[in-house]
């Protein structure tokens, strides 16, 4: 029996919704980019779509969606992995402590392996030993903060310019920019047209002073969903995180997909941790995730368990965040005035959708939203702060229902269960 019989797709449910289509979706970010631009002239914030902006939230992005790839890799295999924030950790410890030493790729390569030594452990806990995954997950992002701090001691303290909280600078892998391209479009973005310069601040951003490691993390997403969706190495990955039973039943070898699944959703946040510390900024720090894996995670749910949602989600969690190193008070009362528009298309949605209720509790929240932008000038730098995390409790409260994980995902499995 072919192994295409493993994911029979299953019949129409009553009521379900349906998967949102492209042409929406693109809609969607088309109708975004339109209200970005009328907030922008109105408010003034010309920063929230500048290149620089978009550059760093690119940067800043780039380790929440390789934790998001990390989660995404693993939950397919019907693993749940709350571990990523330490495998993050190990990622920039290993990174830092190999590449002040024998340079910055050497470094990355260290960054994987230090995840993926979390993988494993996380691995054989949730999948020989059967140790529930949220469980083994919180104890091992404790196991790995009180690691690196232990090992800082020995190995960083007594070095050039390292403390116990802190190693040696690393050497920088560099930046580059597109020629011609990324100047043209920095000189449009200033210009300040409607729409037009927006646009090239956001393309700007994404061809502006990169790093290698940043093109490498990028075409990491399209790479995912080729292997787990077209290959028959992904068919059988994501058989065993929806049906388990009927995948061993066609002869797939569940324990040893799991584990290579949590091995490289370990290697992927041990990436993000690497990159944390070699190209964000050049040196280890402690603390220095900041629950980047957890909101990594966030960003995975929000997107479905699919590499696009995810990168999405990524990329909106990494603005937010880049909100706190670019003019974040003036930007984020902008972005004040965008969120109340945007509640009152919702609102606009649900009563067409007839829920009149949930409408007017969101026109509600809009005209508080349209309050607090009209009385006052700044935001509060403490909001700043917050906003990535704020942003994710939004944004998975609101996609919520929208939600589809793996059917087998968390669940316990014993070999030859199905017999």
């Amino acid at each position: 029996m072919s192994t295409a019989t493993i994911a029979k797709p299953q019949a129409k449910q009553p009521g379900k919704r349906r998967r949102m289509s492209l042409p929406v979706l693109l809609l969607i970010i088309a109708g975004v980019l339109v209200l970005t631009s009328i907030v922008r002239l109105i408010s003034g914030a010309d920063g929230i779509t500048s290149t620089g902006q978009m550059s760093t939230a690119l940067r800043l992005a780039v380790p929440i969606g390789l934790a998001g790839l990390g989660g995404l890799w693993a939950e397919r295999a019907g693993v749940v992995n709350i571990g990523l924030e330490g495998m993050m950790v190990l990622g920039t410890w290993f990174g830092a402590w190999a590449g002040y030493q024998w340079g910055p790729w050497t470094g990355v390569a260290f960054g994987i392996i230090g995840g993926s030594l979390g993988g494993i452990l996380h691995a054989i806990a949730t999948v020989t030993f059967k140790v529930n995954h949220i469980v083994s997950g919180v104890a091992l992002n404790i196991l790995a903060l009180g690691t690196t701090r232990y090992l800082s001691k020995f190995t960083f303290e007594d070095a050039p310019q390292g403390s116990s909280k802190q190693s040696p600078p690393i050497e920088s892998l560099g930046t580059f920019d597109i020629p011609g391209l990324s100047s043209w479009l920095e000189t449009l973005n200033g210009k300040h047209w409607f729409l037009v310069s927006d646009i090239a601040g956001l393309v700007g951003g994404l061809v502006t002073n990169l790093s290698p490691l940043t093109v490498v993390a990028v075409a990491l997403v399209p790479a995912t969903w080729w292997v787990l969706w077209r290959t028959s190495f992904g068919l059988r990955l994501r058989s065993c995180g929806e049906n388990p039973v009927a995948a061993e039943s066609l002869g797939v070898n569940v324990y040893k997909y799991k584990y290579i699944a949590v091995i490289v959703s370990g290697g992927f946040a041990g990436l993000g941790g690497a990159f944390l510390s070699i190209v964000a900024s050049n040196v280890y720090l402690d603390g220095q995730t900041a629950g980047r894996g957890y909101i990594g995670l966030a960003a995975m749910i929000f997107g479905n368990w699919m590499p696009g949602g995810l990168a999405l989600g990524a990329g909106l969690f990494g603005y937010t965040d880049s909100l706190n190193l670019r003019g974040g008070t003036t930007n984020v009362h902008a972005l004040i005035l965008l969120l109340a528009i945007l509640l009152v298309f919702g609102a606009a949605y649900l009563a067409w959708q007839k829920k009149y209720v949930s409408a007017v509790i969101t026109l509600v929240i809009s005209a508080l939203m349209f309050l607090w932008y009209t009385s006052v000038d700044e935001v509060p730098r403490q909001v700043v702060s917050a906003a990535p995390y704020l942003v994710t409790l939004l944004v998975l409260s609101l996609s919520a229902q929208r939600l589809r994980m793996p059917k087998a995902d968390g669940l316990p499995y014993y070999k030859g269960q199905g017999k």
